[in-house]
């Protein structure tokens, strides 16, 4: 029970705050430059409690990191009204890459904790030392993922705010379909793949090597190398 506990919680909560810190700098950096929305229904918090969805913010990172090596989720997202914006075309943007940029600080100062803890030195320091591990793992995933150039992922909205409208407007307008065909690319692909034998894991093809790029720098940058 303890060697359960331990592994649960070493994972459960740096996905909870790297999920929920994601979507709070979302909420932040809108407010800071106009649309007050989130504030006010007291979304710009890094309060986890007020950002938790319980499914996809505990059960299914904790189920697919078990299970695949990678971490998908969902905080409840954080309404921004890009009209409220000081300018909602350039702001879409810096609100979009909030979250992303979040991520990478999380990955780096948890980089760092790891590399300063012994785990030697007892059930604590080999927790965080743990704990710390998969915080890098899990905020280098999701700046990854959500930076994949398709709305409604903020990869998509930057791509949306910096694109000539020939293409911006075609782009946006797939926002309604994204979450559909992420789905249909990442789980249901796999799926049809190993009913046909053949690797259709876009997963891995599309996250893995720029994750694993990301991870390389973070650990020259703290001295994990």
């Amino acid at each position: 029970m303890e060697e359960w506990i331990f592994q649960v919680t070493a994972v459960a909560l740096p996905a909870i705050l790297a999920i929920t810190l994601h979507e709070a700098a979302h909420g932040f950096v809108a407010w800071r430059l106009g649309d007050d929305t989130a504030y006010r229904l007291g979304r710009v918090t890094f309060n986890p409690i007020r950002h938790i969805d319980p499914f996809g913010t505990i059960l299914l990172p904790a189920l697919m990191y078990f299970t695949t090596g990678f971490v998908f989720g969902w905080a409840k997202p954080v309404p921004v009204n890009f009209a409220r914006l000081d300018h909602p075309r350039r702001d879409m943007v810096w609100v979009a890459l909030a979250g992303p940029g979040t991520n990478f600080l999380l990955a780096v100062a948890s980089a760092v904790i790891w590399r300063l803890v012994d785990p030697g030195n007892g059930m604590v320091e080999l927790w965080i030392y743990s704990a710390a591990q998969v915080s890098v793992l899990v905020n280098v995933i999701l700046m990854v993922f959500n930076l994949i150039p398709l709305p409604p992922l903020d990869g998509g909205r930057v791509a949306v705010g910096i694109l000539p409208d020939f293409l911006a407007v075609p782009l946006a307008r797939l926002e309604r379909f994204g979450l559909l065909i992420l789905m249909a690319a990442f789980f249901l692909l796999p799926m049809l793949g190993r009913q046909i034998g053949v690797d259709l894991s876009i997963m891995h093809w599309v996250l893995g090597p720029p994750v694993d790029a990301v991870i390389d720098f973070i650990r020259a940058l703290t001295g994990n190398g």
